[in-house]
């Protein structure tokens, strides 16, 4: 049989990931001979052997990669034979080592959890078992290369048999840099809400104890602490409420397997692979009747958050105990996430009655991912834990961009070659705490990543903590539209170059006429868009206080709409809406806004929905959990020309809306027929613009396509008319995932 030699070189993200023990084996098995190393652009591995087992070899690359491999190109030219006898992993040079992609924490494989709950493994029941595919990585790492050295792992030496798993090609655990067993690794130490070492003989018996009898504890995981309490006992989860100061934004749920989670859910086959998977989101799933969970845990929600074990630790806690745990970051509302115990011990003294901690520093915050499935995609909700810093591919070169996102749900984006890097969800820039957390991210990105970048793109808001940020760095800056970064960040993440129609719907955004935008078609590419069409501006009474109380919203509209005629209706009893009223005549503290948010608040509330809200979107989730059916009249809607663009005028629909509650329609109906207006208003101004234009790309984004009814039937509404929809699957399509869009406007507005 003919003998040839063949040199492979692989892209993605192929290093840190036990790639090369992998190709290793591989070749191994299929009795070839050469090696494998990495170098600055990948790894390159040269084979020799028999011709049709090198095929196999190079197809088992694609099929067979470790879990966490993403391969996003294979080359493979021939060569001239070397005659070499063995396979050998070769030593990178520097240069690999820098432009190593760290991979995301993952959660606990089977062959670790088989190991974790089997008596005769000398891992057993030992909270940080882990190996090459699975357990921390961006979170333990404080400076490159990705080696031990440079992770919280430096403070514990590996025994002789953990050093010979490490050094052993063979074994999977080969340059796993957390390993570790009980003899030489981290432990987990139980204390109670006075500091005090808890005494006990088992401290994972006692911590399903305290949690079977109500108590709140602080667990150390991952990416930091959460607070832990039986999701079944509601007295417990409303004190967890109170004291945490999170009166009604629903929890999250750790259960311990699939077949608990279908006690509580319907679960479908592709959200079983998702909860099951390396990521282990928290995901959001429809609740059953009837289930014996607490009603504070998601008050007036139809779904629930739920996840599974991740950690060892988890794994352990959850064996054997028969009630699922809320499990939420430990935090007071609004605060990052506990990382370090004597800072859990500090900030949540008061709330935790105990603290089940460890001796392993978590060096970068991260909280858990969150997603849900719509039109058939899994979607991020919070792109975090289990994801980041893994990159998005991009068609895109040139100088390195660092992005800073916005003010809300802040995420920051390195871009660097063709890689857009994101960092773990940040949160709301508006506490001490996060700014910090936000300064000490856009450091660690740099400084694992080994990229300066040559520019800094913000939001246009002048008064958004990033854009602060960013104007006091010595380097050129550039402003982006956050609108515009909807859309490029739609198109980045779907390989788009050319113009494309985006329906960007969100709450809230600096327009460039110094208004608040939040309902806009826009039309454009990375470098320039045009307002082709936006929903009509309407004042928002008290800014952020309207927000908050989606009455004085509905108010605003009902006032635009009708005058000094305004209509009573039931949701008025008992406010007082004179001064509004006063506020907007005198245009008092009420900007102008175009939101697609603020108008979902407007009619939730007027409706009879709710009033005040105690989370983001609060009003107008309850307002789509009472719809039921598509096929209704849509309410009276009028698209009018106004100068060079259209705008969509509201007050057809506040009136139509008003006959229908004087006419005693439902909630549910009301609610119906709005998501069909919208629905038909979008679909009917994309065919504008594609008449106009002759544009067939259509991108979604903006936080309001977190709305499940609105993003599926618009997405079916558009492909019937014959539309190229795109929409988000690898950033959250809320402003999660503008950093990614403004990174790339910037790099081709610099370059």
């Amino acid at each position: 049989m003919k003998i040839i030699r063949k040199k492979l070189s692989v892209q993605g993200v192929v290093q840190g990931v036990g790639f090369r023990p992998f190709i290793y084996n591989l070749a191994k098995d299929h009795n070839l001979t050469g090696f494998v190393l990495n170098t600055s652009v990948g790894v390159v591995i040269e084979v020799e052997g028999i011709a049709n087992s090198i095929n196999d070899f190079i197809k088992d690359i694609s099929e067979k990669k470790p879990p966490l491999a993403v391969i996003t190109k294979i080359a493979h030219d021939q060569m001239e034979n070397k005659g070499s006898k063995e396979f050998v992993i070769t030593k990178s040079d520097e240069s690999a080592e820098i432009s190593t992609l760290i991979s995301s924490d993952i959660a606990l494989c089977e062959d670790c959890r088989n190991e974790l709950f089997d008596p005769n493994d000398r891992r057993y029941l030992y909270p940080f078992i882990n190996c090459t595919n699975c357990g921390p990585r961006y979170t333990i790492i404080d400076n490159i290369p990705y080696d031990r050295p440079f992770t919280s792992m430096k403070e514990f030496e590996m025994c002789p048999e953990c050093q010979a798993e490490y050094d052993d090609p063979s074994n999977r655990r080969f340059h796993a840099q957390p390993n570790a067993c009980p003899v030489c690794g981290p432990q987990i130490h139980l204390y109670d809400s006075n500091k005090n070492i808890v005494d006990t003989n088992n401290i994972i018996d006692t911590t399903q104890k305290l949690l079977k009898d109500g108590n709140i504890l602080a667990i150390k995981g991952l990416g930091g602490f959460h607070l832990a309490v039986d999701a079944t006992n509601e007295k417990a989860v409303k004190r967890l409420r109170k004291l945490k100061g999170r009166d009604e934004k629903p929890f999250a749920l750790m259960v311990g397997n699939i077949q608990n989670a279908e006690q509580y859910c319907t679960i479908t086959n592709d959200e079983k692979i998702i909860l099951t998977s390396a990521i282990a989101p928290i995901l959001l799933l429809k609740k059953l009747d009837d289930i014996n969970i607490a009603k504070s845990v998601a008050p007036g929600n139809d779904y629930l958050g739920i996840m599974l074990p991740y950690t060892p630790l988890h794994h352990i806690i959850l064996e054997g105990l028969d009630i699922p745990l809320v499990m939420t970051s430990a935090n007071l509302s609004e605060e990052p996430i506990c990382i370090d115990n004597t800072e859990a011990f500090e900030r949540l003294n008061g709330i935790a009655d105990h603290y089940l901690v460890h001796n392993r520093d978590i060096y970068l915050r991260s909280d858990d991912s969150v997603g849900i499935f719509l039109s058939g995609k899994f979607r991020y909700i919070r792109r975090s834990r289990g994801i980041a810093p893994r990159p998005v591919f991009v068609k895109s070169k040139g100088p390195t961009v660092l992005a800073v996102g916005g003010e809300l749900k802040n995420t920051v984006c390195l871009l660097k070659d063709d890689k857009a890097i994101l960092s773990q969800h940040i949160g709301d820039l508006e506490n001490l705490e996060a700014y910090n957390f936000f300064k000490m991210t856009i450091d660690h990105l740099q400084t694992i990543f080994d990229a300066k970048p040559d520019i800094i793109i913000h939001d246009m808001h002048p008064q958004y903590f990033s854009t602060q940020w960013a104007s006091e760095q010595s380097i050129e800056t550039i402003p982006v539209q956050h609108h515009h970064a909807h859309l490029a960040a739609c198109m980045a993440e779907n390989n788009l170059t050319e113009p494309t129609i985006g329906i960007i719907m969100d709450g809230t955004g600096y327009g460039t006429d110094a208004t608040i935008w939040g309902g806009e078609i826009l039309i454009g590419d990375y470098n320039n868009f045009d307002r082709f069409a936006h929903l009509e501006r309407m004042q928002l009474p008290g800014g952020d206080a309207a927000i908050k109380s989606p009455w004085r919203t509905a108010i605003s509209y009902l006032h635009k709409t009708f005058q000094k005629d305004i209509p009573e209706l039931p949701f008025m009893e008992n406010k007082d809406i004179g001064p509004i009223i006063e506020m907007l005549i005198k245009d008092i503290n009420s900007p102008l806004t175009s939101s697609c948010g603020r108008l979902f608040d407007a009619i939730a509330a007027m409706s009879g929905g709710r009033q005040t809200i105690h989370y983001e979107a609060q009003a107008a989730i309850e307002f789509m959990q009472v719809f039921n059916n598509i096929v209704a009249r849509p309410f009276s809607y009028v698209i009018d020309q106004l100068g060079d663009n259209r705008e969509v005028l509201l007050q057809p629909i506040i009136r139509s809306v008003v006959r229908s509650i004087q006419n005693g329609e439902s909630l549910s109906k009301i609610s119906n027929r709005f998501h069909a207006t919208l629905v038909n208003i979008f679909i009917e101004l994309a065919q504008d613009a594609r008449k106009e234009t002759g544009i067939k790309n259509i991108a979604l984004s903006g936080g309001v396509f977190q709305n499940m009814v609105l993003f599926e039937h618009t997405v079916l509404g558009l492909e019937k008319a014959n539309f190229k929809v795109y929409t988000h699957s690898q950033v959250p399509t809320n402003d999660g995932g503008i950093s990614l869009g403004q990174a790339m406007i910037g790099r081709n507005r610099f370059n």
